[in-house]
């Protein structure tokens, strides 16, 4: 072995896991920058609880990623504990051969992963091969576990993780993305099966897979990372750090008792959240951002919250997570919440249509181009246009009380990938009477007449109504309970920001700040 060669690949111009692609935007390798990041904080968080200590000089401490892609968290531990516990262990081989085969352990999400891995740890894809830097394994697996996992079908679906039948019961020699750390009823019976029966770690770290393609039906995705924080959680990890994307702080399907126990368990000592995915993930672009979070099993108390918006590092604050059901990223914006909620008005999501307000989806299709006997307008969308076609009355079967009246649609979906300021959502459409719209669009309303319909509009297009919205708005999607702090007014006017800021009390200074945040809507019918 030539000195610490294998572990100074972070000196080197280029590192080779800056270099290589992201398997896709759900499987994102982690930069080593960011991973150094997430290292030097939990470094700081054990000598503020180890009266000052160094993580690193401790040979006893056990680490597992148990999602690991390019082993960039294992390789950064390795390296931080082979300077650590030089005065410890002073021979560099039995040191290196101790630190791997006793303290850094790691689960690969894949095949090509697990030997990505293997190759940044041992430097070797063959952990007790001749070029390994480890010389005590009995297996070429070494710590770095996969063996291909198969999903458990009921139904037509994996009741682990929710993967569809249809796309992943393949054929021997294809990924299924059973991922072995949450495709257990039992973790700890895992880790004891893959590791060894007195497995206790004392820190998980690691980036998870975010989404199962077509998990929430058709070409709907459905979120796994809460899965991965969930299993770690069974382990009892002295600390925790994870990767996942900031939309659990606000939506996502089935996230609500996941965002509670996370919000609320006041477990979590350090959240540094990014708007703007690319500007944590150079590269990788996708709605609502993401971020890491450090949990604690010692700690109990208010989080160290640091926001990146866009490209702007706010200052580190002290938050209490779980103050609303909904986390707010932007601290200015608490006291405007507050101040409007003081009113105790009935709001706006008590106005607004579930998601497919009619029955109808996004690719229906029994539609015609031209009106007909006994036809009503549907308002939809074909290839990003907005168009209105006509079907037949018919074939409404879902709130069809809403089909002969005046109504305001909203978009249901619109991203700008973090952008500052934002519009927050796509132009609404007034409709008249004898109008429906498919999935694309939720529908508020009924309303007595146009006059009142061009009112609502008006407010939606205010920036006060739309920066209420965002505050709950993290991803493309504004299903209804987005809208549950914009309260209701009266819809007989014409409405205008500085009407409402009269009325809420929003200060000079508010004002600015929602107008650096949200930018202006042009008027007239959309």
């Amino acid at each position: 072995m030539n000195g610490q060669a294998g572990f100074t690949l972070r000196g080197r111009n280029p590192d080779v896991l800056t270099c290589i692609a992201n398997l896709s935007n759900d499987e994102v390798f982690t930069p080593p920058g960011f991973a150094n990041r997430m290292l030097d904080t939990l470094a700081e968080a054990w000598a503020a609880d180890h009266e000052g200590a160094n993580l690193w000089a401790d040979s006893t401490v056990r680490f597992l990623d148990p999602c690991t892609k390019s082993g960039v968290f294992l390789r950064e531990i390795t390296a931080r504990l082979t300077t650590g516990l030089a005065d410890e262990i002073p021979d560099l081989k039995a040191r290196v051969d101790h630190i791997l085969t006793k303290q850094v352990f790691g689960i690969g999400i894949t095949h090509l992963t697990s030997l990505l891995a293997r190759r940044s740890v041992y430097c070797s894809k063959h952990a007790k091969g001749e070029h390994s830097i480890a010389t005590s394994f009995d297996s070429d697996d070494g710590n770095i576990w996969f063996e291909r996992m198969e999903h458990t079908w009921v139904r037509g679906r994996c009741r682990y993780c929710g993967a569809p039948q249809s796309i992943f019961d393949r054929e021997e020699g294809l990924e299924t993305h059973a991922y072995a750390f949450i495709h257990t009823d039992d973790i700890k019976a895992r880790i004891a099966e893959l590791f060894g029966g007195d497995m206790q770690f004392d820190v998980i770290i690691g980036n998870p897979p975010y989404q199962m393609k077509g998990g929430a039906g058709g070409s709907s995705d459905s979120s796994i990372y809460h899965l991965f924080v969930e299993q770690a959680l069974q382990l009892e990890p002295r600390y925790l750090s994870m990767v996942i994307p900031s939309r659990w702080m606000a939506g996502g399907r089935g996230m609500d008792n996941f965002r509670k126990t996370m919000l609320t368990g006041q477990r979590i000592s350090h959240l540094v959240d990014y708007t703007k995915m690319s500007t944590a993930f150079p590269g990788v672009d996708f709605e609502g951002g993401v971020g890491y979070f450090l949990w604690s099993r010692e700690y109990e108390g208010d989080a160290q919250y640091t926001l990146f918006q866009g490209e702007e590092r706010h200052p580190t604050i002290a938050r209490d997570l779980g103050a609303h059901d909904t986390f707010i990223r932007d601290h200015r914006a608490l006291g405007i919440l507050e101040r409007v909620q003081a009113f105790r008005e009935p709001t706006m999501d008590t106005a607004i249509s579930a998601d497919t307000p009619f029955g109808l989806a996004t690719n229906f299709s029994n539609y015609r181009d031209t009106p007909f006997r006994g036809s009503v307008a549907l308002y939809r969308t074909d290839r990003g246009r907005r168009v209105v076609a006509h079907i037949a009355r018919s074939d409404i079967k879902k709130n069809t009380h809403l089909i002969d009246c005046w109504k305001v649609f909203l978009p249901e979906a619109y991203g700008e990938r973090g952008a500052i300021p934002a519009l927050v959502l796509g132009p609404s459409i007034v409709a008249p009477p004898a109008s429906v719209c498919t999935q694309s669009y939720l529908v508020a309303g009924p309303l007595a007449s146009e006059r009142e319909a061009n009112s609502l509009q008006s407010y939606i297009k205010t920036r006060f109504f739309r920066f209420l919205v965002s505050l709950r708005k993290i991803t493309q999607h504004a299903l209804r309970s987005t809208y549950s702090w914009v309260p209701q007014q009266a819809w007989d006017r014409t409405w205008t920001d500085e009407i409402l800021y009269g009325k809420y009390g929003i200060t000079r200074e508010e004002q600015s700040y929602i107008e650096s945040m949200i930018r202006p809507m042009e008027n007239g019918n959309e």
